[in-house]
């Protein structure tokens, strides 16, 4: 089974680590990136992490939806979903 996700903490002292910085700046780099993803994306965008994958946001349209428990069929407002396909280079270390 696999292990636990790592952690914003667990992540930050690692990416310090890499940087050879410390964990204030590594935290600081983190929250920024995050930020802009998040700006990016929320405004219709799309952002490519190189080796990792593509963040996007896609329109999911009106539809007819089913209440499971009552089985009460409601109409749905079209909404945005975000998708993240992921790159081939991190599916090929994963796998080989």
């Amino acid at each position: 089974m696999a292990n636990k996700p790592m952690t914003k903490t667990q992540l930050v002292a690692a990416l310090s680590e890499e940087m050879g910085a410390d964990k204030k700046t590594a935290g600081a780099a983190l929250d920024g990136i995050i930020s802009l993803i998040t700006k990016e994306v929320g405004g219709g965008g799309a952002v490519t992490l190189p080796g990792v994958g593509k963040i996007y946001c896609r329109e999911r349209p009106a539809r007819t939806v089913r209440n499971p428990a009552t089985g009460e069929q409601m109409q749905k407002d079209a909404d945005k979903v975000v998708k993240m396909t992921i790159a081939k280079a991190l599916k090929d270390s994963v796998n080989g």
